[in-house]
């Protein structure tokens, strides 16, 4: 079965078109067949359609002039033309202004229905292309989720069980704690997987801009709208669609956004058609949604509608158990030229007692920076930017320069120990991590408890 790929047929002969959508239904197609140009582009203007099956030798304004307005209408449909003997030069002539392929009358089934889904796979692959070209997330694509902290436990747990559904999520945390991450696992590890994940931060466009990014527009929709343009809601379509800084959006964006949840349908800019998309929506915040509504900024509808299954990240002030890790992890991906660098203990200690305001992508950004401005293989305290310096500790115990990660933690553990008197209640929130954590590292560094 095609999955009920949605298919228009467009032939004058009423008799073959009724055998041909007798078996392409049969095949697994959804079709609708028009008797010529005029009523194909009607069609075309009330419904979105996958494939078009169009002849060639048509009364009315034919084949080639019917293409043309096909392509105008909806770039992104692909066309299949139909042609006799005595037009093949007229059908080499079509795909030089768009179309897919050709096939000629009579056509075998199998054939035709190979060449469908080439079609079909061609148009799903140019939809990714929109995606990529206009979204600048392929740096994005390339990092993962790390974490040993027991902070994040019911964040996985909570991605694992909603990846099996199309669940509207909502993800909750401040900016820099790796939404994204979050909406791009549950992608990975859910049925839509194959298909796109498009990203958009709703708080980076003007209204205007964000309506026809989302939605697509039709030619002439406004000024400047020189062709038709597939929106975001159709290039995730069977994908995921995650909308950042969800709290930002204008109000009626908010209520064509519901509408979309509630029928599946969307309407581009300056088009009286309706489009069935079938996109799940994730969302993400660093605002209180909640506080947003009793304000009157935020529809109470559309928030009960995307907080259906809801995910709060903790900032990393609150799993600082986390920072060697991360830090390990940042130093091989902004490698230079294969040089490795190290962080010196000192230095470490001292981003470990930072509270990190712009959390991961602040520690990110502050290793990226080092990499590149330090010449030496090790990056001291005196490398830091001025803020994390200032946190510099005097009273721990100093490890050698050649020291792990693994050996300065353990350290700062046992400096942690002594200043606290050997209080572990106080010790795992001092060292921003659960009792059990600390346990559980007590024991690996053999520290006696």
């Amino acid at each position: 079965m095609k999955n009920k790929h949605k298919l228009l047929f467009v032939d004058d002969d009423e008799t073959f078109s009724k055998v041909m959508k007798k078996e392409l239904s049969r095949m697994g197609y959804s079709v609708i067949c028009a008797n010529r140009g005029e009523t194909a582009i009607r069609e075309l203007k009330k419904r979105n359609f996958d494939i078009i099956i169009l002849d060639i030798k048509m009364p009315g304004i034919g084949g080639l002039n019917t293409l043309k307005c096909v392509k105008e209408m909806d770039p992104e449909v692909e066309v299949i033309m139909l042609t006799g003997r005595a037009t093949i030069e007229s059908a080499v002539e079509s795909m030089k202004m768009g179309a897919y392929d050709y096939i000629t009358k009579p056509c075998r089934l199998n054939e035709l229905d190979i060449l469908l889904e080439k079609a079909y796979e061609k148009g799903q692959l140019s939809k990714e292309n929109v995606s990529l070209k206009r979204l600048a997330t392929s740096r994005e694509q390339e990092k993962v989720m790390i974490s040993q902290s027991d902070k994040m436990e019911p964040v996985f747990n909570l991605i694992n069980k909603v990846a099996a559904t199309d669940s509207t999520v909502l993800i909750q945390g401040e900016s820099g704690t790796g939404k994204e991450l979050v909406a791009r696992d549950i992608h990975q590890k859910s049925k839509r997987n194959k298909h796109p994940f498009v990203a958009v931060n709703c708080a980076a466009l003007q209204e205007t801009l964000l309506e026809s990014e989302l939605f697509g527009h039709v030619k002439g929709a406004f000024t400047g709208a020189h062709e038709t343009r597939m929106g975001l809601f159709e290039v995730a379509d069977k994908g995921t669609l995650f909308l950042d800084e969800v709290g930002e959006l204008p109000i009626n964006i908010q209520a064509k956004l519901l509408r979309v949840l509630e029928s599946g349908e969307i309407r581009r800019l300056g088009d009286s058609k309706s489009i069935f998309i079938d996109s799940r929506i994730i969302t993400a915040t660093n605002k209180d949604i909640a506080a947003e509504v009793k304000k009157g900024s935020f529809r109470e509808d559309l928030f009960f509608r995307i907080n259906i299954v809801h995910i709060s990240l903790p900032p990393l002030r609150e799993r600082k158990d986390d920072i060697p890790l991360l830090v390990q992890h940042f130093l091989k991906t902004h490698r230079i030229n294969m040089t490795e660098k190290k962080v010196c203990p000192d230095a470490l200690r001292s981003m470990m007692k930072y509270n990190w305001p712009g959390n991961i992508r602040e520690l990110e950004n502050v290793i990226e920076n080092l990499m590149i401005i330090v010449d030496d293989e090790k990056i001291g305290v005196c490398n830091l930017p001025e803020e994390i310096r200032g946190y510099a500790g005097t009273n721990d115990n100093v490890l050698d320069a050649d020291a792990t990660l693994s050996d300065l933690e353990r350290q700062h553990i046992i400096n942690t120990l002594s200043k606290i008197n050997g209080n572990k209640t106080r010790v795992a929130e001092t060292l921003g991590i659960s009792i059990k954590t600390l346990y559980n590292k007590l024991k690996s560094y053999n520290i006696p408890y």
